[in-house]
């Protein structure tokens, strides 16, 4: 296969498999959503999805978010690691909106970016998931699975977001990243991987790649 083959084969293979695909964090609106985002840094989002009911039970728009101090945020959002800064970034983004942007979260990557604790990634799945603006977020399933493929040589998150935006059409990207994410979760993870379950891998993955995990496998 060449490139174009493989890229066309990695497309009809996600959509087989994922042709309806659920959003991992829990959500009811942008808001919500960009909250749920930063907490699920360095943390699961079963993890996450456990924990945002309990902040907007309290406080599920910025109005009510800044009403709680900062060490009231720390408590509730422990268990998902990071608490110091996230609360401190939760609180802060929660008065910016407010000051800058009437209590809405903005649909730009800059005036996104300019949000305490959000950083490209959190900016980009906020615009794909809540607005459906054409995004392609990179997260280590991604990255990983870009290396393996082929399509990247996952040297760093940019290049690999570079490298997708230029081989993938831009009209799936919001698709098509979730429909990876879900893919290296269930068929080709860093951990326990089996290529024989690893179809993609398994037919346009780099050779250097599959022999070093037949290597490991003896």
């Amino acid at each position: 296969m060449n490139k174009q083959e493989k890229v066309e084969f990695t497309i009809k293979t996600l959509q087989e498999l994922y042709p309806e695909i659920p959003v991992p964090l829990d959500h009811k609106d942008p808001y919500t959503l960009l909250i749920a985002v930063l907490m699920s840094a360095q943390s699961t989002d079963v993890r996450v999805n456990q924990i945002t009911p309990l902040l907007f039970e309290r406080a599920d728009n910025p109005y009510d978010m800044i009403k709680l101090s900062i060490d009231e945020i720390r408590d509730i959002i422990r268990p998902v690691g990071l608490s110091p800064m996230k609360s401190k970034g939760i609180h802060g983004l929660s008065h910016i909106l407010i000051d800058k942007h009437n209590g809405e979260v903005p649909k730009t990557f800059e005036a996104l970016e300019e949000l305490p604790a959000v950083g490209h990634k959190t900016a980009g799945v906020v615009l794909s998931q809540a607005f459906g603006i054409p995004a392609f977020p990179v997260d280590t399933h991604i990255q990983r699975l870009m290396h393996r493929w082929g399509f990247s040589n996952g040297k760093s998150i940019a290049q690999t977001e570079k490298d997708a935006k230029r081989l993938f059409p831009k009209e799936i990207w919001n698709d098509l990243h979730l429909q990876i994410i879900w893919y290296g979760r269930e068929y080709s993870p860093a951990r326990g991987w089996d290529l024989d379950k690893d179809i993609i891998t398994k037919t346009i993955g780099r050779k250097t790649v599959i022999n070093e995990y037949l290597k490991n496998k003896k």
